[in-house]
C-alpha cells in the first residue's frame, strides 16, 4: 500500500451552510493528522466540524466539533489524528463567509 502525504482539502464556505470538503476516495483510507480553522474577518465566528461515516445524513453524533468560537483575524490548529476510510465525508460550517478550512494528513491506496 502506497502513502501520500498532502494537503486533503481547503475551503472558504459560504456563511451558515453545512460544506463536504473532503471525501475519501473510493479503495482509500485516509489520516486526518491536522485540521486548521482561520477567521479572516474583523468579528467573531464559530465553525463546526463533522466526519459523516460512509456519507450518512449529518446528525448529532458526527460532530468533532461544534459551536467552537474563532476569534477575529485567528486561526486554530486542532490535530487530531482522525482515521476515516473509503465514503467517508468531512464536513464543515461557519457563522460568517471569513472563515477557512484546511484539512492535512496522509492517504492509503
Amino acid at each position: 500500500m502506497a502513502t501520500a502525504y498532502k494537503v486533503l482539502a481547503q475551503s472558504a464556505p459560504s456563511a451558515t451552510t453545512a460544506t463536504d470538503i473532503y471525501t475519501v476516495a473510493a479503495s482509500t483510507q485516509t489520516v486526518i493528522s491536522t485540521i486548521t480553522v482561520c477567521n479572516r474577518g474583523g468579528a467573531a465566528a464559530t465553525f463546526r466540524i463533522a466526519v459523516r461515516p460512509n456519507a450518512a445524513t449529518l446528525a448529532n453524533q458526527h460532530y468533532v466539533c461544534y459551536g467552537v468560537s474563532l476569534p477575529p483575524t485567528d486561526t486554530i490548529a486542532l490535530t487530531l489524528g482522525i482515521t476515516i476510510d473509503a465514503a467517508d465525508v468531512i464536513t464543515v460550517y461557519s457563522s460568517t463567509a471569513d472563515t477557512t478550512f484546511n484539512i492535512f494528513g496522509s492517504e492509503i491506496v
